[in-house]
This record gives C-alpha cells, sequence and structure tokens, in this order.
C-alpha cells in the first residue's frame, strides 16, 4: 500500500455521497421502510477504494449489496453492521486493516457509529452498492463511496465477496456437556468434520479466501471456543488442506480471546466487557457478545475450484450456541453468494429484564442438527445419567 503512494498512475478519482445537492445540510438520506437505495452506480472498469457509512441503527434490518458488471444477483450481500465486523446489531470502536469502527456508545444496540471499510473491489464493467432497509422505520443513512477509474481492466484482478451466514442456535449434539471435560473429547473426523463442522465459506471457482468475522452469542457463558478451523482446497480429502488447534488460534489468540483489536486480528466485540451502567438494562455483567476476526493478507487461500472453510463449534460441534458469520474474499469473476436469512431470523438474541437469554422463535434460525457417531450417542447417554436434570 504505502510503495503505490509513491507511483504518479493515470487514474481518476470519484465518489457518490449523500450530500445535500441543494446547498443546505441535509446530508443524509432517509430510506423508506422495506425499500432500497443505490448509493452509487460506478461504471469500469474501475475500483471501490473506500466506504464511509454512519447511522443511528439498524445495523441487523439494513443489508449492503454490490452487484458488479449487470450480473443479476450480488456478490456482496451481508447485514450492515456485520459486513463491518460489528455482529448481534451492536457498536463499538475499533481499528484493523480492512475495517474500522468508532462510537461513543459501546457495546450498546443500535446506537450512532461511523464504519469504514477499506478493501479494494475492483470490477470490469459496472458496480452498483445499494442500502436495503428491510425494518418497519425509516432508515436515515450517510455515506461515503469512494472510487477510481482505470483505463484497463487489469487481468490478474479478482472480485470482492462478502456473504453473512447464521445458525440459532448451532445444532451441537451436546451442549449440555461441560466444555473441555475428558467426555467431550471424541473424535471429529474425515466425513463427520466436513458434513458438521460450522460453514463459513463454500464457494466454487478460483480465487482466494482471505478472512472473516464469527459472531458468538454465547448462551452457557462457559468458553465458546476450543474448536479447530479446518479448510479444504479444491474438494474434499483427509486430513483437510489447512488444520488448526482451536478457534481462538485461528483467530491468531491463544488462551482465550482477548479485549484486543489488532491490524489483522482481534475482537472488535469482547464478551468479558463490563457493560456501562446506562445500558445495564439491556444484560446484567459481562455481555456475552464476541465478535471476532482474522484477515488472510499476507497469507490467503488460494483455490482454483472451489474452497470449503469450516470451524468447529465446541470440539467435536457439541455446543449449541448463536452463531453468525461473513466471510470475505476475492474471485476471478463475480459469483451469487449466499441468501442472507430474512430481516426477523436475523436479529440478536436478547435479555429479560433478569438477564436471562429470551427464547424468541421468530428469530430462530437452526441450522441441521449436527449428526451423532455412536461414541457421542454414548457420551450423551452416559452424561445424562451421571447429570440428571
Amino acid at each position: 500500500m504505502l510503495s503505490n503512494l509513491t507511483r504518479i498512475q493515470n487514474r481518476k478519482t470519484g465518489r457518490s455521497s449523500s450530500w445535500d445537492t441543494s446547498g443546505r445540510n441535509a446530508d443524509r438520506w432517509i430510506i423508506p421502510p422495506k425499500s432500497s437505495a443505490v448509493l452509487a452506480d460506478i461504471a469500469g472498469p474501475a475500483q471501490i477504494t473506500h466506504l464511509w457509512m454512519t447511522q443511528l441503527n439498524h445495523y441487523r434490518e439494513c443489508l449492503l449489496k454490490i452487484t458488479y458488471d449487470d450480473l443479476p444477483y450480488p456478490s456482496v450481500c451481508v447485514p450492515l453492521g456485520d459486513f463491518f465486523c460489528l455482529g448481534h446489531g451492536m457498536v463499538n470502536s475499533f481499528q484493523s486493516a480492512l475495517f474500522t469502527a468508532s462510537t461513543f456508545f459501546p457495546y450498546q444496540f443500535n446506537k450512532p457509529c461511523a464504519l469504514n471499510c477499506y478493501a479494494p473491489m475492483p470490477f470490469a464493467k459496472r458496480a452498483v452498492v445499494e442500502l436495503v432497509n428491510e425494518s418497519d422505520e425509516p432508515h436515515g443513512q450517510y455515506f461515503y463511496v469512494d472510487y477510481e477509474t482505470f483505463a484497463q481492466f487489469p487481468q490478474d484482478c479478482g472480485y470482492f465477496h462478502a456473504e453473512f451466514r447464521r445458525a440459532n442456535p448451532f445444532g451441537g449434539w451436546g451442549p449440555e456437556v461441560t466444555v473441555n471435560c475428558p467426555e467431550v473429547d471424541v473424535v471429529n473426523a474425515e466425513r463427520t468434520a466436513w458434513d458438521n463442522n460450522y460453514v463459513l465459506l463454500e464457494t466454487q471457482g478460483r480465487g482466494h479466501y482471505i478472512g472473516c468475522n464469527l459472531s458468538v452469542t454465547n448462551f452457557t457463558r462457559n468458553w465458546w471456543g476450543e474448536g479447530d478451523d479446518m479448510i479444504w482446497v479444491d474438494g474434499y480429502k483427509w486430513p483437510p488442506d489447512l488444520h488448526g488447534t482451536g478457534s481462538e488460534d485461528y483467530f491468531n489468540q491463544a488462551w482465550g480471546m482477548q479485549p484486543n483489536a489488532f491490524m489483522r486480528n482481534g475482537s472488535s466485540l469482547f464478551e468479558g466487557f463490563t457493560v456501562p451502567a446506562a445500558a445495564i438494562e439491556l444484560y446484567r455483567g459481562d455481555s456475552g457478545y464476541q465478535t471476532s476476526y482474522v484477515f488472510h493478507l499476507e497469507n490467503p487461500v488460494r483455490f482454483t475450484q472451489e474452497i470449503k472453510a469450516t470451524i468447529e463449534i465446541g470440539h467435536a460441534n457439541h455446543l449449541g450456541n448463536e452463531i453468525s458469520s461473513v466471510a470475505y474474499w476475492y474471485a476471478d469473476r463475480p459469483v451469487k453468494v449466499v441468501e442472507v436469512p430474512e430481516v426477523t431470523r436475523r436479529l440478536p438474541v436478547r435479555r429479560d429484564n433478569t438477564g436471562q437469554w429470551q427464547d424468541d422463535p421468530e428469530r430462530a434460525c437452526p441450522m441441521k442438527p449436527v449428526s451423532l457417531t455412536d461414541e457421542m450417542k454414548t457420551v450423551k447417554a452416559n452424561w445424562a445419567k451421571t447429570h440428571p436434570g
């Protein structure tokens, strides 16, 4: 990046923004309920170089969509907050290489926050950036979409992609079994892992995976990790091409997650944070909400046919927390991302006035239950005998 600052290039800089074209100071757009607005429509060859957005609320209700080259499907389609590495409809200040956020209201839902993305997004013909307001209220949005045009689209340029997935709850085989106890140390290998692990990204084509964010609603308030990342490149085999050693290890930390946000990895939301007194009615004690991120900027995972990036949710997928994620990658051509769950099925899990997690069927977005091996069935049966009630 810094070396490019010295190069005088034949490019033109442009911006689409929400500025008040009347010359007055009403510099935000109001997007009516259940409608969308085109924030930028840019002719290529060009690349988006920076997104800045700020708003009061609707971090899960609004979707950020980017469609390339007049295709009938988006290659980016992610809830607004999650795209910028802030899960749960919650805001916080943090800094990373690709995303930053700044707010006066840390660890609170639906409060003002500035969001930035610096991931380059090149395209050959056209890019349309939309914001879709799926809430029941008008949505106010300030924004910049900065870009630069080229004389010619580079042959080796990839298209930026981002997709959102959610499991509320994850269908773990033994959420009642204590994390890290000897009983839970069962085998998770071969096709069992391929079929049962939480999927961060599964796509076909040629490109490279550059990282993700993972948001956890920690129902048990125990350690939510202890799950290995497993990434398969260009088809199934055992062991996978990349096999990790634990959830926090994949996010380049150790012995749990810590309250820091580094350039390539860290916690944009740290569950151990003590909630401000002004927000104490939302929950009791520490938050129970975590968002972790990792970016493979120097070590992208390259694929030529397909990729399946996964992670265990607890060792051998025994936990039953709520899990949401965003995967980021570049591909040699625009591909369609997975469908985002309908708006009510992606809203955050909340607490009641006693601090207990609310059981709200309308917000449920369950994944298929993990397929139990004989060993898992035995552990569950024995646990029920030794831990009645």
